[in-house]
């Protein structure tokens, strides 16, 4: 079964396939098309049994679930210096301790590790939905890793396409998971358009993104991402998420609790929705860039340099729309930190027993550095295990 075409957020458009508003590519933006929101009302959120699949009636793919137990990552409550943490830029100043809770929601505790597993539990779930035989995906890592896994459990074949620069672990997870992983020797946007000419000469599935610019990855897999929201709000009832802080690329993970939020307070059952800020590394802040903007349109326009950095599955040079719109509406913010920064959060997690890869640690190392009222809760999304990046 093939869905039927959705509309563009932005500028209302018809939608099809898998490659974002064409029309507002033309102007250099970046938008996914995105199913209608659920209505959760009735929901008892003490009784949601977490997941994507813990609520079937709020995603938008028929037929049986693909899953390998997915979701509830644990919520873990991170020490706090009495005298506070480093300042942004990483010289070591110091300044008054945040008066609130800081906490991680640790998406290593997923099925291959990585809060990937979301996205693609639902994404192959439509892939089965619609016939496809193949599924495929352009990945640094973790993604690729996911998209095996889910892929073998509901007898696909699996195609991740990947850089040189992808850690040992990661191509190990990926191999031993039985997908063919085509090596691609260029850049990382050569791979992504090698990825949009298999999906349109051979028909494959696609679980990523591949197209330019970006408009971030497979719709119905993003849907997956509301479960995080849905969690939250489920643990910390009875008090005041005042803040999730979430590590950005193409804003999918970030767009997606946006939306569970968005669905949860339409339907009563949170006072109102988290602000959200998107945590960069420094060297890939195109968030961080637009947001210095006054206007949107100059926001929704921005390109920077991506350079490399530790935090090596992040990095984009344009903001995709739905991750600014998830920001906007919340009143949020975004923020980058360099790589100094992130590898002392990195060795600061793992001196609490918490193995994160770099590119997860950019989010507990921006939550830190934020103000918070007293007794209000602030949330990191811890994405993904530092073990895959371990060893050679």
């Amino acid at each position: 079964m093939t869905p039927p075409p959705l509309h563009c957020p932005r500028c209302d458009r018809p939608v099809e396939g898998f490659g974002g508003c064409r029309s507002c590519a033309a102007e250099g933006i970046g938008v996914n098309a995105m199913p209608p929101l659920a209505d959760l009302t009735g929901l008892d959120l003490a009784g949601y049994p977490g997941g994507p699949w813990g609520l079937p009636a709020a995603l938008p793919v028929p037929g049986p679930p693909v899953t390998l137990g997915e979701g509830n990552a644990p919520n873990i409550r991170l020490r706090q210096d009495p005298d506070g943490g480093r300042d942004g830029g990483g010289h070591g100043a110091r300044r008054a301790r945040p008066a609130g809770e800081l906490w991680l929601k640790y998406e290593g505790g997923n099925p291959t590790g990585s809060h990937k597993d979301r996205a693609m539990a639902v994404g192959v779930a439509a892939a089965l939905a619609c016939g496809a035989d193949t599924v495929v995906a352009a990945s640094s890592g973790n993604a690729g890793a996911a998209a095996a896994a889910y892929a073998a459990r509901a007898g696909l074949r699996c195609v991740v396409f990947t850089t040189e620069a992808v850690p040992a672990g990661l191509r190990a997870q990926i191999d031993a998971l039985g997908a063919e992983r085509v090596v691609h020797r260029g850049t990382v946007p050569e791979r992504n358009a090698a990825m949009a000419r298999a999906v349109e000469e051979f028909g494959w599935y696609p679980l990523t993104s591949f197209s330019a610019p970006s408009p971030g990855g497979n719709r119905y897999a993003n849907e997956g991402y509301k479960s995080v929201a849905y969690e939250l709000a489920r643990d910390f009832a009875g008090r005041r998420i005042d803040t999730v802080v979430v590590p950005t690329s193409r804003a999918d993970l970030l767009a997606g609790i946006g939306r569970g939020f968005r669905e949860l307070a339409g339907a009563g059952l949170i006072a109102r929705e988290p602000r959200l800020v998107a945590a960069e590394p420094a060297a890939a802040a195109p968030y961080t860039a637009a947001l210095r903007h006054g206007e949107r349109g100059e926001q929704e326009r921005t390109r920077v340099a991506s350079r490399p950095t530790v935090a090596f599955s992040l990095g984009e040079e344009r903001p995709c729309w739905q991750g600014l719109d998830a920001l906007w509406r919340s009143g949020g913010t975004a923020c980058a930190v360099d790589d100094e920064v992130i590898m002392a959060e990195h060795r600061r997690l793992a001196a609490e027993g918490l193995l994160l890869e770099p590119s997860s640690a950019v989010a507990a190392a921006v939550a830190r550095e934020l103000p918070v009222a007293p007794g209000a809760v602030v949330v990191a999304i811890g994405t993904a295990t530092g073990l895959k990046g371990m060893g050679g």
